[in-house]
């Protein structure tokens, strides 16, 4: 089905340059003088590629009609990352590409694949707003040194590595941003 850019949304799955590309940002732009257009960052979901590209405005684009479904995060073998479909227990398997932000995903972890209508493949894997992780390795904060927005990296349960303020310690409990791989609170328990 072919979609024009007024269409264009985060999310959208389309085909362009011969592979299918999800579209991660975009602005729509009119300028005082000339047409208007769109500007976009296309992820490709076979390669994990990011690039940019200006569509003008009333371009045709083909999307990628996708299914959605509900999976659970098993186990990360280091190739590869394994899920299990939560209505019917099937199993798949995504490279870390088809990933956006694999070192905050635990095991467990419920997330959204989606999925290529026309020949079943998975093209992407969207992660929650926000997960709550444990904090396993950092530096002792020092008191007095919270007049200043000043952070400190922190190890959390995944392996990830989390900038927090000072006042985090080891075994704390943090709410930390998916989309952006940032801390966002800490979570009393």
């Amino acid at each position: 089905m072919a979609v024009t850019t007024s269409d264009i949304r985060n999310g959208l799955c389309l085909r362009f340059n011969n592979d299918i590309y999800k579209i991660i940002e975009f602005l729509h732009v009119k300028p005082g003088k000339g047409p208007a257009f769109v500007r976009t960052k296309l992820k490709s979901v076979t390669t994990g590629k990011v690039l940019d590209n200006t569509f003008s405005a009333g371009h045709k684009l083909e999307d990628v009609r996708v299914e959605t479904h509900k999976f659970q995060f098993l186990y990360n073998d280091g190739e590869y990352y394994h899920f299990m479909n939560t209505e019917d227990y099937s199993q798949i398997q995504l490279s870390e590409a088809a990933l956006d932000n694999p070192g905050l995903m635990k095991e467990g972890e419920v997330v959204t694949v989606m999925i290529n209508a026309e020949d079943n493949m998975p093209l992407s894997v969207e992660m929650p707003a926000s997960v709550v992780l444990e904090v396993v390795a950092t530096e002792p904060g020092v008191k007095g040194n919270t007049a200043t927005n000043a952070t400190k990296p922190a190890t959390v349960e995944t392996g990830a590595i989390v900038n927090v303020p000072l006042f985090i310690n080891e075994g704390d409990k943090i709410k930390v941003e998916t989309e952006k791989g940032t801390y966002k609170e800490r979570v009393k328990e």
